[in-house]
């Protein structure tokens, strides 16, 4: 685990451009640019506002529940996994606000007697208010409404990641070509890893599950149609490849996304094959190690606990059996007897309610007869 740890600081240093050489805060403006290019939407003034009247809307209770853009809550190593993860969700999905509660979504928007949105309140006054008007509709998340990941996270790793269990063959290996989960292929800066709900869930337990749940991702499209009998909740191929959830697949060329994360590796760097630095490879081993490891204890926790409960059905049981048969009966209801060879017991105590020192004339061997008797 240190050795993990280690390997994970040193690779960590390099974490310092993104895939066309800029700086990752350059390539956070980009994301931020083309989300804002994105006219007449929700995500476009809520950047606009935050990037050039930070201060006015600072102090709005409507702004402070207001986490981001999906977006720009998370990013990836590899600029192609970022465009195709991007279009897996889609527009809408990419431009869309995540408010911490549902009182936040509440302020949004108010409604007159008729169910008209009243246009000089919540966020359509406030873009009124700077000239930029909303059109259309648009979408929210509200972190508390969302149902967590049911199972556990690695507490040891500050992103979090979710323990998910691996697609496996009848060998106990994974289908050929599969890299992992894309809910756990996302990086998150720390202010949003430090951003919990009351139940002490975040981004990656709420939000990014909710967009990706098991979201598998394979190499190629070959390795993905191959492993299809090992896929419940779709997945996606490095070339192109797309499986949806409902079984359906995306076909034709791709097209160039208008809106994607951002990209936190250079392309050398990336985490891609064929690209994979030795340290890298290490990590990516040990990773897979302490994976197979936590497998391996879940499934004798699991075997332990079958074990138990059998044996606690089986002594219930035997319990009830003994109570319910005749012999069980019998002693259960059968007087208790005291023995006088039971210890405690005195066979030679006096009656109740007798003088011991009294007795008939004849009861006694020692007794002293009347004169008329001798």
């Amino acid at each position: 685990m240190l050795n993990l740890e280690l390997l994970s600081v040193k690779r960590g240093k390099k974490v310092v451009a993104s895939s066309n050489g800029t700086s990752v805060q350059e390539a956070e403006q980009r994301t931020i640019e083309s989300i804002c290019n994105q006219d007449k939407t929700a995500a476009s003034l809520i950047c606009q506002l935050k990037k050039r009247h930070s201060a006015k809307i600072s102090t709005m209770p409507m702004m402070k529940d207001i986490l981001g853009v999906v977006a720009t809550l998370g990013k990836t190593n590899d600029d192609n996994l970022s465009s195709l993860l991007s279009e897996y969700l889609g527009i809408d999905n990419m431009l869309g606000l995540v408010c911490k509660t549902y009182d936040g979504i509440k302020s949004l928007e108010t409604y007159g007697t008729e169910g008209n949105i009243d246009k000089k309140s919540g966020i359509h006054g406030l873009g009124g208010s700077i000239g930029k008007l909303l059109h259309g509709r648009f979408t929210v998340f509200c972190l508390e409404n969302i149902r967590p990941f049911s199972g556990e996270v690695v507490i040891d790793d500050p992103q979090r990641y979710l323990m998910l269990r691996k697609p496996r063959l009848p060998n106990g290996e994974s289908p050929p070509g599969f890299l992992g989960f894309a809910v756990n292929m996302i990086l998150m800066d720390q202010a949003y890893l430090s951003c919990l709900t009351p139940h002490g869930h975040g981004l990656r337990e709420t939000l990014f599950y909710s967009l990706f749940s098991h979201l598998q991702v394979y190499k190629t499209t070959a390795d993905l149609r191959r492993a299809i009998p090992f896929i419940n909740d779709g997945a996606v191929s490095l070339d192109g490849g797309i499986l949806r959830p409902n079984g359906s697949f995306c076909l034709g060329d791709r097209k160039d996304v208008e809106v994607k994360f951002t990209v936190a590796l250079s392309s050398g760097d990336s985490n891609t094959p064929g690209s994979i630095t030795e340290m890298e490879e290490q990590v990516k081993l040990k990773n897979w190690e302490k994976e197979r490891l936590v497998e391996d204890i879940k499934r004798e926790e699991d075997l332990l606990k079958q074990v138990k409960d059998s044996f606690s059905n089986q002594k219930q049981q035997l319990l009830d059996y003994i109570t319910q048969s005749p012999a069980g009966k019998r002693v259960q209801g059968s007087p208790t007897i005291r023995s006088p060879a039971t210890p405690g017991s005195n066979p030679f105590a006096a009656t109740p309610g007798r003088n011991p020192f009294t007795s008939t004339p004849g009861s006694h061997p020692f007794a002293i007869k009347p004169p008329h008797m001798r």
